[in-house]
């Protein structure tokens, strides 16, 4: 019997809260080398708040509201003061098979930047990108909070924290502006205050909310932000409070489909209230629903629509070519079947419309490798989806910001 030749191999370590970023995403620092000369931008990174949720309390303008938050964060086991998670049904982390979801809990040394700041690099010189905008995690749900002024007292004091503390630290890393979409009149103060701090590219409001985006209350917050130029993101996510998901009863069941959920209801009132005729300039980013779901809606709503026109009587266009001039990112990528997702990238325009999007550090990232290794895509379309379209999107300089690939495994020694 012919014996296999036994080589030297290295015994991988255990993944924990304490492993180091740049040991994780090894892998992706090797494909990175062959991406050199590529531009890449990542348009949905997260803070995870809750590790630095003491210095957003104290940010919190309101002297009762911050008092409150600070009285709580004394009391043993209290992480995320204020918020309305729910702990016990966080099952992203796989429960806790992969435990870097919840907490990345490596050692920096926190000299010269903030402990994110730091975490941040590491994650962009890891995958080889150039540019990173962060949203929040636990507060994606923010919007299903009770209470109004909370929503807008925590929004106001994280972006606080955000422009004050984090964007100053490395042009890198950029910033979409939490909007307390709940309270309008918030929402306004945050575009007046704080949309042109350095850093700043855009605005995003969180998704998981049952608030009709067509009202008339939030007319005079989309004229501003259409005036100021940058886009508006729509960030999606889950609420299992939701009274629409209470006969799920797998978590897999409720990613596959709330993610979904909210970003049809909010496109949907979106397109045939139609604001793209009201606000022609203001730019939309519909952000983690995938993209399964947007052929979808587009046929369903092209249909509705020609047999009922006159429910929909400012549209002057069928509601997919409204829809085919928005933005999506692509994370999570659904790659089951690629002639569908080949018919999908051509729904909408993805070699000028797609924003490519790892959503690290969460249990289901894409690598830019997500995009690259697409065999219906042009060159052209593959450097157009992983950072020039976002570059044109936000108004960002094409330039080379990271260090090189083979730079970043060298001072990982043994990890190659």
């Amino acid at each position: 019997m012919q014996q296999r030749t036994v080589k030297d191999v290295r015994e991988l370590q255990e993944i924990t809260i304490k492993t180091d970023t740049r040991d994780i995403l090894s892998h992706a620092t090797i494909q990175a080398e062959g991406l050199e000369d590529y531009f890449l931008i990542d348009i949905d990174a997260h803070v995870t708040e809750s590790s630095f949720w003491n210095e957003i309390i104290d940010l919190i303008d309101n002297d009762v509201i911050r008092q409150m938050g600070q009285a709580m964060m004394m009391r043993p086991g209290t992480t995320t003061a204020l918020l309305n998670t729910q702990p016990g049904t966080l099952y992203q982390h796989v429960f806790g098979r992969i435990p870097h979801q919840a907490v990345l809990a490596e050692a920096v040394d926190g000299s010269e930047s903030h402990r994110f700041t730091e975490l941040a690099r590491r994650s962009m010189d890891a995958m080889g990108i150039d540019y990173q905008v962060v949203f929040p995690t636990p507060m994606l749900v923010l919007g299903m909070h009770p209470q109004e002024e909370i929503e807008a007292a925590i929004g106001r004091a994280y972006n606080r924290w955000l422009i004050e503390r984090i964007l100053p630290e490395d042009e890198r890393i950029k910033g979409l502006l939490y909007l307390p979409f709940n309270s309008p009149e918030a929402a306004m103060d945050i575009v007046r205050d704080f949309g042109n701090a350095k850093g700043v590219i855009g605005f995003t409001v969180t998704c998981t909310r049952n608030r009709p985006v067509h009202h008339n209350q939030y007319m005079k917050l989309y004229a501003m932000i259409e005036e100021t130029g940058k886009p508006l993101a729509f960030h999606s996510g889950f609420h299992w409070g939701d009274p629409s998901f209470l006969q799920l009863n797998r978590f897999i069941s409720m990613h596959a489909i709330s993610f979904v959920h909210y970003s049809l209801i909010h496109l949907t009132n979106w397109v045939i209230n139609a604001l793209p005729e009201r606000f022609p300039k203001l730019k939309l980013v519909w952000v983690e629903s995938g993209l399964a779901w947007i052929p979808f809606i587009m046929q369903r709503l092209d249909h509705e629509f020609m047999m009922r026109v006159c429910e929909a009587p400012n549209l002057k266009r069928l509601p997919s070519e409204y829809i085919r001039e928005m933005y999506f990112t692509s994370q999570p990528l659904e790659r089951s079947n690629m002639k569908l997702l080949e018919a999908t990238f051509d729904a909408i325009k993805a070699g000028t419309q797609l924003l490519f999007a790892s959503d690290w550090p969460h249990w289901d990232f894409d690598p830019p490798s997500s995009i690259t290794t697409l065999p219906f895509l042009s060159e052209q379309e593959k450097r157009n989806i992983l950072g020039l379209n976002a570059a044109r999107l936000f108004n960002l300089e094409v330039k080379r910001m990271r260090p090189r690939a083979k730079d970043v495994l060298a001072a990982r020694p043994g990890v190659a």
